[in-house]
């Protein structure tokens, strides 16, 4: 967005990629530039007025009392062209404007959150509103983003970063059909605002005025509520407000009753940073000196959140007493992830008759064994489609076991990481012992069980040894983060 003044203090010219707004006293008018783009044509003057009148209609759901109507240019009586007339708001009260300048804007941010949740909730639904959530159809909708991008990739935007950038979206989208599937059933897709931005959010006594929705292509508006107010969230962060961005998230879920899953939201953020990418780079084609430098800015976001956005499938093995339960737990909590124990699910599926038995045997034979990790796997395979990262802590002490979890992530299209616990075995013995007199726990292990253990563990090259003695819990757990990435 670019912007110029004229004699009038009060007025201004602002220029964005595809319009031209003219301030002017208590009036803002609007007026479509007659350019051509893969997502939208405006060289006919029929076009440009339906897209006013369109302009209009939408954005009356979230600011009735800005959207004037839509006037004719003219010049001697004869119509040039067709403008959207608006309501002026003060441009102290922009959310943009109170996020640069540093002010608070928690309780503005929450009234946003709330008028949004009270949008989505009697937005508009239908079979074809859903479908655009699909994967294949977000799949699509990215595929034209990186074919309008790609002429920008080079003497702009950083190969090497659109390249995985593109590697991470295709990952992500294989192994998330499941949620998105849940998402579409459970009401979750809708006709929303499709471009929500901080410049065009004004914060008033009355209530926040959302304003500019998209309205040259439907499509475009259709996708789940994740996506739409994450678009606000990526905007905060990229006016350098993280924080905000986090607590907007936390108020509308809260406030809709709905929860996101932690890579969804990064997917999401990833995926409005790189529509923008687009829109940067038109920008600054049309000689807008910053514009390309926000491009690459946003191209860096949008690989960042994918990153972070992978979903994670970790084993945490080794002999009792190792201390994987204890990391285990850590990581769960660290990274707020999913944690699935063998031990517990033996204790579900098969309950305890008696003394223990030797190794091998009873609830532990191989048949039983079996099928307790045939159950933690079956509940992984659920949450990673889902998009919900899982530890699953077991001894894995057969390479057959390791094998069918490194399927399981190949399937689901998750990053595997295999952290192998060791400690000293007198150490191990006195953690053993002490676990036993307490009876809290749900292993059964004893010293005898694990030297049983420690002879039948089949060799396990592909984990990563974290050692979990001679340093506090804190500690190993840190190394253990280091080493996820």
């Amino acid at each position: 967005m670019t912007s110029a003044t004229t004699g009038d203090p009060g007025a201004r010219v602002v220029e964005t990629h595809i319009s031209t707004l003219l301030f002017v006293g208590d009036r803002v008018f609007k007026v479509r530039k007659p350019v051509q783009f893969p997502f939208v044509d405006f060289r006919r003057a029929d076009a440009r007025r339906a897209d006013c009148q369109r302009e209009v209609e939408l954005n009356r759901r979230l600011a009735p009392d800005v959207y004037l109507g839509v006037a004719d240019l003219t010049l001697n009586g004869e119509s040039l062209d067709s403008m959207v007339v608006m309501r002026r708001l003060p441009e102290e009260r922009r959310l943009a404007t109170l996020v640069r300048t540093g002010a608070d804007t928690r309780s503005a941010l929450h009234e946003v959150a709330r008028t949004l949740a009270e949008f989505h909730r009697t937005a508009r639904r239908s079979p074809d509103i859903s479908a655009a959530a699909s994967a294949e159809a977000i799949r699509a909708g990215w595929k034209s983003n990186f074919a309008e991008n790609a002429p920008f990739v080079g003497p702009v935007l950083d190969p090497a970063v659109d390249t995985e950038v593109l590697a991470l979206v295709d990952r992500w989208l294989a192994g998330r059909a499941p949620l998105l599937r849940e998402r579409a059933a459970s009401g979750r897709i809708c006709d929303g605002h499709g471009d929500l931005l901080a410049e065009d959010i004004f914060c008033l006594d009355d209530g926040p005025r959302i304003l500019d929705c998209v309205e040259f292509d439907d499509h475009l508006r259709f996708g789940d509520v994740c996506a739409d107010v994450c678009f606000l969230a990526m905007d905060l962060e990229r006016l350098g407000d993280p924080a905000a961005a986090v607590r907007f998230l936390e108020d509308y879920q809260s406030l809709a009753g709905d929860r996101f899953p932690v890579t969804l939201v990064h997917f999401s953020v990833a995926e409005r940073a790189y529509v923008r990418v687009k829109v940067a780079c038109l920008r600054g084609e049309q000689g807008q000196e910053s514009a390309f430098r926000e491009a690459r800015q946003l191209h860096e976001l949008a690989l960042r959140h994918l990153r972070e956005g992978r979903v994670r499938l970790v084993l945490v093995g080794g002999l009792p007493g190792s201390g994987k339960t204890t990391l285990a737990r850590g990581i769960g909590a660290a990274r707020d992830w999913k944690i699935l124990r063998s031990d517990e699910v033996r204790a579900e599926l098969i309950p305890r008759e008696g003394p223990r038995r030797g190794y091998g045997e009873g609830r532990y034979a191989a048949e039983a064994t079996g099928a307790v990790y045939a159950e933690m796997l079956r509940r992984a395979r659920v949450f990673l489609g889902s998009g919900e990262s899982v530890v699953l802590d077991a001894s894995w002490v057969s390479q057959a076991q390791r094998a069918q979890a490194v399927a399981l992530a190949e399937h689901t299209s998750s990053d595997l990481t295999q952290l192998q616990c060791q400690t000293d075995p007198a150490e191990a013995t006195a953690r053993i012992v002490n676990r036993m007199s307490r009876g809290l726990d749900e292993s059964e292990a004893t010293p005898e069980v694990r030297a049983e253990m420690r002879r039948a563990m089949d060799p396990w090259p592909a984990s990563v040894l974290v050692a979990t003695c001679g340093a506090p819990p804190e500690a190993t757990l840190a190394r253990a983060l280091t080493a996820l990435g």
